[in-house]
């Protein structure tokens, strides 16, 4: 039996390794040899004890990636695929760092925890990457749309990676939420997908049909005009040169390839699926089976429908400053018919929210999503995030905090698939 060797970073509850583990045959498996989840100023590491308890505990860090690659390096096994949704605050750049590779702050300065870990492994390092990030990274930050991302990918050509993206939004696969993020797959000189991608005469072909993302989710034949041009300087010049004076979209399109920093990008329309998992497919219809408090008081509902409606008002803060606020209307209660919205990580909690889920009951009755609910939007197993180390149970709070910051996991599974079948060719 083959076995892809993976280091899961940033592994939150598992969602990548849930993914990979579907995506895998008897004869070729992916593996998790290596495991990193730590929340930087949380008291309790509830999503890295969620994971040890689903997964256990061997090879598993709860420790400052940033701490560990400094000061404990060898702890990190060598590799076939590194896999991470790595977190997405903090892009902004106020000024370049003393190492003169951006992206500053507690959370977007992880970016190069990963870089040092495929610079140091060397020879070493892994083959192919697979990494998660929010759409808005391909036009972050808006005084300088692109730039994150473009430091990014020069970084990884420097280090000899091609890399393929494409924003997936979820629902339009047939998932149950409609959930839009970039995923980013890598491939290492030397590997034959790295030579395909450099000898591919027609990159519209392979982002179009011929590449991994695209054999995992279709496209239609894109008639857009594809945009081609090379990242140049270091990550300091990049960092302060990159698209200063340019247009207000980004030159990143929501598909693209990256080797040798040239870029050619195109933005590409999903060949969407003809089956939907839709809200209603996956909610607990017992009600005798929810408990009270997901339930909304009819003393509450004024304060849900007002918070979900459009609207124009004028505003003052602390300090006197008077301004006009405005938003658009949300569907109050949440439409059954089709997959759910975006799961935020505010999700959990009984108080009234523009931004949480409601559903009205076949009696009537209008509630919140519980946590085993949010999980089924993500594809995880029910009950996945209840239980953490020593059985402790996990607030619903919490769990709803955790799946608004997890995966669709089913989106790995189907990348999971289409790189496994080209890894097998390697």
């Amino acid at each position: 039996m083959k076995k892809i060797r993976i280091v899961e970073l940033f592994a939150g509850v598992g969602g990548f390794r849930l993914g990979l583990d579907a995506a895998s045959r008897k004869d070729c498996k992916y593996e998790v040899v290596w495991s990193s989840q730590w929340e930087p100023d949380a008291k309790m590491q509830h999503a890295s004890g969620i994971y040890v308890h689903k997964f256990g505990s061997k090879g598993h860090s709860c420790e400052d990636i940033r701490q560990v690659v400094e000061k404990k390096f060898e702890e990190i096994v060598d590799h076939d695929l590194l896999v991470g949704g790595f977190p997405c605050q903090d892009y902004s750049v106020a000024r370049t760092l003393s190492r003169a590779e951006g992206l500053k702050g507690k959370k977007g300065v992880l970016w190069w925890s990963i870089f040092d870990i495929l610079k140091k492994k060397g020879k070493k390092a892994p083959r192919f990457l697979m990494l998660e990030n929010v759409d808005r990274l391909l036009k972050s930050p808006a005084s300088q749309r692109g730039r994150d991302f473009a430091v990014m990918l020069s970084s990884l050509a420097d280090l000899g990676y091609a890399v393929e993206w494409r924003i997936i939004n979820a629902a339009e696969y047939g998932f149950p939420q409609r959930r839009r993020r970039v995923f980013i797959l890598g491939y290492k000189k030397g590997t034959n997908l790295y030579t395909t991608v450099n000898s591919e005469k027609m990159k519209s072909d392979w982002l179009q049909s011929n590449g991994v993302i695209a054999k995992a989710f279709p496209v239609e034949k894109s008639t857009n005009s594809a945009r081609e041009f090379l990242i140049e300087g270091d990550f300091a010049e990049v960092t302060k040169n990159f698209s200063v004076g340019g247009p207000a979209k980004s030159p990143f399109e929501n598909s693209g390839l990256m080797i040798n920093r040239k870029v050619y990008t195109l933005k590409t329309i999903p060949k969407q699926s003809k089956h939907k998992i839709i809200l209603g497919d996956i909610i607990e219809t017992d009600e005798k089976k929810i408990p009270d408090v997901f339930f909304v008081d009819d003393n509450e509902i004024k304060e849900w429908e007002y918070l979900k409606a459009g609207k124009k008002e004028r505003r003052e803060t602390k300090t006197g400053h008077v301004y006009h606020y405005s938003e658009g209307s949300m569907i109050f209660p949440d439409s059954l018919e089709k997959p759910s919205r975006t799961i935020v990580t505010g999700e959990g909690g009984r108080s009234a929210s523009r931004f949480k889920h409601v559903i009205r009951t076949n009696s009537g009755r209008l509630r919140r999503l519980m946590p085993i609910e949010l999980e089924r939007l993500n594809m995880f197993p029910d009950n996945h995030t209840r239980f953490m180390g020593e059985g402790l149970e996990v607030s619903d709070v919490k769990r709803a905090f955790i799946m608004g910051n997890a995966l669709v996991v089913g989106v790995i599974r189907e990348l999971g698939k289409s790189l496994r079948k080209a890894i097998e060719k390697e």
